[in-house]
């Protein structure tokens, strides 16, 4: 128990060490300015202003939720076709890309936990 007072008593010491005195600066401009990889270079007019074309995963805009997007079932919207050379599932693939079958050794091996390849 004594460690634990003597490390209590002793004075900390930080590990680094700054040169000079802090200083705050005296005027910091707070004005808002666009981003300097802004694209358009300008500052949108308002928050609302933004949102409306703002886009994150569809449109941020309550307008476009009132269009019926999340209203309507998901046949309404039509047809899902892959492009040409996509696929939804392996099983649409060619043969050499389905899945292979697994063996009884291999179920038995996943079951003991791998116990059973040892024995």
């Amino acid at each position: 128990m004594r460690a634990t007072f003597a490390l209590r008593s002793a004075a900390r010491t930080p590990l680094i060490r700054f040169l000079g005195r802090r200083s705050v600066p005296q005027s910091v401009d707070h004005t808002p300015r666009p981003h300097p990889a802004s694209p358009s270079g300008i500052l949108p007019d308002s928050f609302a202003a933004y949102r409306i074309k703002a886009q994150q995963h569809g449109p941020l805009g309550r307008a476009s939720f009132s269009q019926g997007i999340g209203r309507s079932s998901g046949a309404s919207l039509g047809p899902i076709q892959p492009k040409q050379g996509e696929f939804f599932d392996r099983d649409e693939l060619p043969s050499r890309f389905h899945r292979l079958p697994w063996s009884e050794a291999e179920i038995e091996a996943i079951e003991t936990g791998g116990a059973s390849l040892c024995a």
